[in-house]
């Protein structure tokens, strides 16, 4: 308490003196108009440079949610898409019922939205790391897309993070067919070019064209099928030569990828579920 009053001691003379211009300042403008004008006009312009620095910087963290939001969107609207597509191929009699069925199966999907932690995408063995984990329902074996199209499968979790296998990973194998057509195949990665996969061992009698797309089959226990995977470009022999082997420009961009969504279907992990069941009896009954 002492050393306050000894600073106010010191300094009251420029305490008085800040007084007394505001008091000053405060009568000229008030008093004054054309200086009240002035000082009015000059108040607003410094007030709008403040809100519109305050908008831009809202509106840029804002950005964030927004990207998630499009992200969920644009997952739904393929999966809309792809689903409407099948029923309008297929041209059954009671087009009422199919529609009913291919939008009853869309809602069973849902999907939980995650951010990018890290990612790779110049090594053989690529990983992500997502802003999400168990404590937000996610397991691993499930998968990860992005608005506009695959990403990978989840790998590791923990708490508040997971590890996603993405398909740029040697490791990956997932099956994809294509579209209108229903030939399908495996989607792999040779560790190369960033936007480039493979779709192997698609059946020689397989009727396609260079431009068509391709997507997820949903015959695996992880993806729904329509998921876009990419464009093809390019069509090969197998090695063996008893199958296509089909260069894929990829629909993900993963040099720029921020925002994915994790698919949480039910359904998924009740099939997940019940085939490592029947994976551990077949183990019991060989060692038998």
């Amino acid at each position: 308490m002492k050393n306050l009053l000894a600073f106010l001691e010191k300094y009251h003379n420029w305490f008085l003196l800040v007084i007394l211009e505001v008091i000053s300042f405060v009568l000229l403008f008030q008093y004054n108009n054309y200086q009240g004008s002035v000082w009015f006009s000059s108040a607003n312009a410094i007030v709008g440079k403040v809100y519109t620095v305050d908008s831009f910087v809202r509106s840029f963290f804002s950005l964030t949610k927004v990207n998630e939001e499009l992200t969920l969107r644009n997952f739904y609207l393929e999966r809309q898409i792809a689903q409407l597509r099948r029923l309008y191929a297929e041209q059954t009699g009671d087009t009422v019922k199919s529609f009913q069925s291919q939008m009853k199966l869309i809602k069973q999907f849902e999907v939980v939205p995650a951010k990018i932690v890290s990612n790779s995408i110049n090594k053989p063995n690529n990983l992500i790391t997502i802003d999400k984990g168990t404590a937000d329902g996610i397991k691993s074996e499930m998968g990860v897309v992005c608005g506009n199209g695959l990403v990978g499968v989840v790998y590791l979790t923990s708490h508040h993070f997971s590890i996603v296998m993405p398909i740029l990973n040697v490791k990956s194998r997932i099956s994809c067919t294509i579209r209108n057509r229903g030939y399908f195949g495996y989607l792999c990665w040779d560790g190369r070019d960033a936007s480039i996969a493979y779709v192997e061992d698609v059946p020689r009698h397989a009727r396609f064209n260079r431009g068509d797309w391709v997507e997820t089959s949903g015959f695996s226990s992880i993806f729904p099928p329509g998921v876009l995977v990419g464009q093809i470009i390019e069509v090969y022999n197998s090695r063996d030569g008893l199958s296509y082997k089909l260069k894929v420009r990829l629909s993900t961009d993963f040099g720029n990828l921020r925002d994915v969504c994790v698919i949480t279907d039910r359904s998924i992990v009740e099939r997940m579920e019940l085939m490592r069941a029947a994976n551990d009896s077949l183990k019991l009954n060989v060692k038998e």
